[in-house]
């Protein structure tokens, strides 16, 4: 009779977690990780990427340049050494 090693078992049963692990992980990611794309009265919002080196005046122009009648800013972040800032334009 030809059987399976409690090793072989238990490597299969890690592997099946691991996998199992991953998997979720991915789905969890997808899910609440990104930026609302649209604001709670209905405005699309836009991200913009600067030099962490600059201020962060510097992104609040670019944002401005976007919008021709001002931005309403909904969350400014520092990541990886650069600003990221999520806004969404006045309405006129």
């Amino acid at each position: 009779m030809q059987g399976t090693s409690f090793f072989q078992w238990r490597l299969g049963a890690v592997l099946r977690f691991a996998a199992a692990a991953l998997l979720g992980s991915a789905v969890l990611t997808g899910c609440g990780g990104s930026a609302p794309l649209f604001t709670s009265d209905g405005r699309p919002t836009t991200a913009v990427q600067c030099s962490g080196a600059g201020p962060w005046d510097n992104c609040i122009e670019n944002a401005r340049g976007i919008c021709q009648s001002g931005i309403d800013v909904i969350q400014q972040s520092e990541v990886d050494g650069a600003h990221k800032l999520l806004f969404a334009c006045k309405t006129r």
